[in-house]
């Protein structure tokens, strides 16, 4: 089964409406590729001018986070429709940022995966453990139980079509790097529950992204690695240099 790389860019909080537009004009041209499929989740207020900017280019333009319930009193939150209404296909769900900073558990991330599904979303399902979990050796045990309770409920034709993202928090925005090894070794780990949970066929299709500072000279050996179909890209997504992940080969 033939995956198609995606590189995603995670802009978190940084740029403002008109600096997202001028950080997108100077990417289209780095960005350029038909074998990999380019996308950036920026903030909520940035994405109309950040859509507008990627015209006539092929990149997509995502979100960072997205609320469960259709409408209502939830002061700050953004539905699934009003990302819709804008253009958007994918949303980030569950970073690490947003379980540790606001009170985002396992199972509201599973409430925003169903509606993503109602709704039309393609979510981005994100987990991955501390130093600490990873040096006591239950990593695979924290990861499955994240992506179990993340995926209750969906269908098999749902799971195939999102997409999880493998985010050691040690090696996020750290500088450090899981080796391409220890990251194929949790993304493979990954890959088996799907196939656990759904058959072959699901996990065959399903794409599973590295993050945790892929950077231009560590995207080829990652990408290239057997389980890994990508990665979700924090800092260095926000440079042209982007477009150096983008063309890795």
């Amino acid at each position: 089964m033939s995956r198609k790389i995606l590189a995603a860019g995670n802009w978190k909080m940084n740029k403002t409406p008109s600096e997202a537009a001028a950080a997108i004009e100077a990417m289209k041209a780095t960005c350029a590729s038909d074998e990999v499929e380019v996308l950036l989740c920026v903030p909520a207020i940035d994405i109309p001018a950040a859509m507008e900017a990627a015209k006539g280019s092929n990149i997509q333009i995502g979100a960072e986070n997205v609320y469960f319930k259709d409408s209502g009193a939830y002061t700050g939150e953004i539905s699934a429709d009003m990302l819709l209404d804008v253009g958007v296909k994918y949303v980030i769900l569950g970073h690490s940022e947003r379980r540790e900073y606001f009170a985002e558990t396992n199972e509201t991330v599973n409430a925003k995966m169903i509606q993503c599904f109602a709704k039309g979303l393609v979510p981005i399902m994100c987990c991955g453990e501390s130093l600490e979990q990873r040096e006591q050796g239950v990593t695979m045990d924290f990861i499955r139980q994240q992506v179990k309770v993340g995926f209750l409920g969906l269908t098999a034709d749902q799971a195939k079509a999102a997409v999880i993202a493998y985010e050691p928090i040690w090696a996020i925005g750290t500088g450090k790097t899981a080796t391409s090894e220890q990251a194929e070794e949790v993304c493979k780990g990954i890959r088996d529950l799907i196939c656990e949970l759904y058959g072959k066929e699901v996990a065959e299709e399903i794409r599973i992204l590295y993050g945790g500072s892929v950077n231009a000279s560590n995207a080829a050996e990652l990408f290239g690695k057997e389980d890994i179909d990508g990665g979700l890209v924090g800092g260095a997504s926000l440079k042209p240099d982007f477009g150096k992940i983008v063309n890795y080969k």
